[in-house]
């Protein structure tokens, strides 16, 4: 039986989206990464030159490979160094390139399926370009946004425990220390990161620099201004800090405060956005050819042009209205 023209299309647009994804979130066997750790001590402890120039040459090749692997994706990103923090901020080991082949899956699989579905050829491949590239930075940006609210929702415990640490009389750098590994989430991340930066001879404020750079966050950096401020004009640091506890937690409480009294707001705003394009899916859905129409007649193309240009303004006038600052 012979197969048509548009399955085989399907067939190799399935298979090569599934490869894509196979090869941007595969992750290493149990075995390899067993093996791996095991070579890593070994070279780390023996004495050896011979292990000691295979260790160094196996680096440089595996930084070659990567090198050229990330160009390849940077050439393809405008903004390479801005995305790469985007990622770093998820906590996450994704790198430039699993985005761009997520990005690239996703756009293969939704222009074919739509292609499919009978929609016209530029316009499943402008919703193709509008999924793969708005997903993934959509998951990137929730991604973001949910760590950032797990380190503000820990932070003022975590300086409470500095605060305790400096009363007993250990130093900044060892509470940083122990909240590495007393506190968990991405406190413990950063907080680590900037103690083992430390070690290796980093100042603390480059340390705690490249963290709030990294973060994001303003909780995060009137932390760091407020060490910066203590070690020029001196003070009481665990006071300082204790009463910047209680100014977060009461920024946190406000917030919530604001979200509650907003959030009727929103989502109304939420419903009256989404409604026209559920309804336009509805219907295509129902009768395709009724819907074609749209992208027809010319009539119906200014139509929804001008609806969708008014739906835009009406949406961003909400959330301009229900988006509040502290």
């Amino acid at each position: 039986m012979e197969l048509s023209f548009p399955v085989l299309i399907l067939a190799m647009g399935l298979l090569g989206t599934l490869g894509i994804f196979a090869l941007a979130l595969n992750g290493p066997s149990s075995a390899k990464a067993s093996h791996r750790r095991l070579e890593s001590v070994r070279e780390r402890h023996s004495r050896s030159n011979e292990v000691a120039a295979q260790a160094q040459m196996k680096r440089i090749r595996q930084t070659r490979n990567d090198s050229k692997m990330e160009g390849l994706a940077q050439r393809l990103i405008p903004n390479p160094a801005l995305l790469r923090q985007r990622l770093e901020q998820t906590g996450r080991s994704w790198t430039l390139l699993h985005y761009v082949l997520a990005t690239l899956g996703l756009f293969v699989f939704v222009a074919v399926m739509l292609t499919l579905r009978g929609l016209p050829i530029y316009l499943a491949i402008f919703a193709g370009l509008f999924v793969g590239i708005g997903l993934p930075h959509f998951v990137v940006g929730k991604l973001i946004k949910r760590r950032v609210a797990q380190f503000t929702a820990k932070f003022p415990d975590a300086i409470d425990l500095m605060v305790r640490g400096l009363r007993s009389g250990l130093p900044i750098t060892e509470t940083m220390g122990v909240i590495a590994d007393e506190v968990p989430g991405p406190i413990a991340d950063e907080f680590r990161t900037v103690s083992d930066k430390m070690k290796i001879g980093r100042t603390m404020e480059v340390a705690l620099g490249e963290a709030a750079a990294r973060l994001g966050t303003p909780e995060f950096q009137f932390f760091v201004i407020t060490l910066a401020i203590q070690r020029e004009t001196g003070g009481n640091l665990a006071e300082t800090l204790g009463n910047l506890s209680d100014v977060l937690r009461k920024r946190a409480a406000m917030k919530l405060k604001i979200k509650a009294m907003s959030s009727e707001s929103k989502a109304s705003a939420w419903i009256v956005g989404s409604l026209p394009f559920i309804v336009f899916a509805l219907i295509w859905f129902i009768n395709g050819e009724y819907m074609q129409k749209f992208f027809v007649d010319e009539r119906l193309i200014i139509a929804g042009c001008g609806g969708l240009m008014w739906m835009g303004i009406g949406v961003f006038i909400m959330a301009k209205m229900v988006d509040f600052e502290i």
